[in-house]
């Protein structure tokens, strides 16, 4: 966390600045930007495109308790909290829809009343 603000700010302040501050030895901050990505990085990124691609066939409905069983059925060992995690980091949110109801019955045998106001339009 304190690697990833100097890297973002280094632009601004002097890499040496930002670690005393940040109270970082720039030998840790160089050894942080050439540090190969760890192995759970590697896998939160197989499962976000595996997510990402569920979340599409979905047409985006699935949430994060049905997105764990889908992955599951695909057999990827992933639990709950974390598709959750992945889901919130990479922005990813279901779509609410409603079921259309119909409120109006055309079809009736209730006289229909005239319309009492078509004489005073325009």
């Amino acid at each position: 966390m304190r690697f990833a603000f100097i890297e973002a700010w280094k632009e601004v302040w002097s890499i040496e600045v930002l670690c005393r501050v940040m109270e970082v030895t720039s030998r840790g901050f160089r050894a942080w930007r050439t540090r190969p990505i760890s192995q759970r990085q590697r896998d939160d990124m197989v499962i976000s495109a595996h997510i990402r691609e569920q979340h599409r066939l979905s047409l985006q409905s699935y949430a994060r308790p049905r997105m764990t069983e889908e992955l599951q059925e695909l057999g990827v060992t992933v639990g709950h909290r974390r598709v959750g995690r992945l889901m919130r980091e990479n922005g990813i949110k279901i779509i609410r829809t409603k079921k259309y109801k119909v409120t109006t019955d055309s079809n009736h045998a209730f006289n229909i009343a005239p319309n009492l106001l078509s004489g005073f339009l325009c």
